[in-house]
């Protein structure tokens, strides 16, 4: 049995190596079924692999935070630009257009307002598959904290999904939470991210970190960067530049998009940067030409 103690640090990533072609473009996912793959393929990109999604779920712990007061004013706005829409069920059904042609990717679990101190203590399932269904989703995120005092109850709720989604078709992403117990550093994201795959996500989305590259080869699934706090847009996108760089396959971007001072211009530049390639410097050159158009 495994255990935390004398296990030999991991050192030889292959980074030289690429992962195997198993007839379909999205790593790790070649043995999946027809309507898995058809999923996956409105996430991600199927000609460049890569995918940019619009978070929008914050409501669901922190209520009306800045840039989400109006969903329907700030969100459906901004919708064009992205691959992949990513919130509740309450909020996509309430202010989402439904002749939308994006990939829907709905949050999944409930977990502990921000008027709690450890948000991972009220992790759960917070809607079924059947209902995902009715909403067509392309995929479900569950919210898991690998560290934290939830985590087991979280890692259920993620094998649950699993089971449900490997039983309908539907691929489950893994959100690495992160919270006191849980900082943001190279081990505990080689750790959270290997976690979430194996137990069965068809994706992970976590947070870009120092020698990210690490990260993303051991991770044998597709990994998506959150954006995290707000930054200066400058700073979002060489963030996203560099994640791109060393083997992320697309971005879960919120609060560096819709509060940004130019939210579509700066969803532009992320998708820019994403499926055409650009560096951060031509990204932000981008970002600047479109806001004062």
């Amino acid at each position: 049995m495994a255990d935390a103690v004398g296990n030999k640090a991991a050192k030889d990533y292959h980074f030289d190596v690429p992962a195997p072609d198993q007839g379909f473009f999205a790593r790790g996912l070649g043995h999946t079924d027809w309507g898995m793959k058809n999923r996956i393929s409105r996430l991600f990109s199927p000609e460049t692999g890569n995918t940019v999604m619009l978070a929008f779920d914050h409501g669901y712990i922190m209520g009306s935070t800045a840039g989400l007061e109006r969903l329907d004013v700030t969100i459906a706005p901004l919708c064009e630009y992205a691959d992949v829409l990513m919130g509740t069920r309450g909020a996509i059904r309430s202010c989402i257009p439904p002749t939308t042609k994006k990939a829907i990717c709905l949050r999944a679990t409930h977990d502990s307002s921000v008027l709690f101190e450890d948000m991972s203590l009220g992790s759960g399932l917070a809607m079924d598959m059947e209902d995902a269904l009715r909403m067509n989703a392309a995929a479900l995120a569950i919210q898991c904290f690998v560290g934290g005092a939830g985590e087991r109850d979280s890692l259920e709720a993620l094998c649950r999904a699993a089971d449900a989604g490997y039983r309908y078709g539907v691929p489950v992403l893994g959100v690495t939470a992160v919270g006191k117990e849980m900082a943001r550093t190279t081990q505990y994201f080689l750790l959270a991210t290997r976690i979430l795959a194996e137990l069965g996500a068809s994706a992970v989305k976590t947070y870009y970190c120092e020698d990210f590259e690490k990260v993303a080869a051991s991770c044998p699934v597709p990994i998506v960067i959150a954006g995290g706090k707000k930054l200066p847009e400058a700073e979002a996108l060489e963030m996203a530049w560099r994640a791109m760089s060393e083997g992320a396959r697309g971005v879960d971007m919120g609060r560096n998009i819709f509060q940004s001072e130019h939210p579509a211009a700066m969803c532009q530049a992320v998708a820019a940067v994403v499926h055409r390639g650009f560096d951060a410097k031509r990204a932000y050159e981008y970002y600047l030409e479109l806001a004062n158009a």
